[in-house]
């Protein structure tokens, strides 16, 4: 699997890439305050939420196919089981910086 790496934007959104070199894909992401909590995912940093979330997709698609700007609760729209796996997914994964939401 390619190397996914999420970096804090000062406008709250997230940017990630896909790879490195010729084929990396860039991406910039949204994170509704309350998403993280509506997905059992609250104990964990938002940008482990959102590499998780890339890894996710991944599995799924190419990172050629994931949208180059998207919210992550657009995730379920296309892959309804979404929710379910990423909750699975981060259950055990706690961060020390979880309560410091990235906004």
């Amino acid at each position: 699997m390619d190397q996914v790496s999420v970096e804090h934007q000062p406008d709250g959104t997230f940017s990630v890439a896909v790879g490195s070199g010729p084929g990396a894909t860039r991406h910039l992401v949204s994170v509704p305050v309350e998403l993280p909590a509506a997905l059992g995912c609250g104990h964990v940093a938002v940008d482990d939420l959102v590499r998780a979330s890339f890894e996710f997709l991944l599995e799924r698609e190419s990172a050629t196919s994931i949208l180059r700007r998207f919210s992550l609760n657009q995730i379920a729209d296309y892959f309804p089981e979404y929710p379910s796996e990423i909750r699975r997914r981060l259950a055990k994964r706690r961060t020390p910086d979880a309560d410091k939401r990235a906004r």
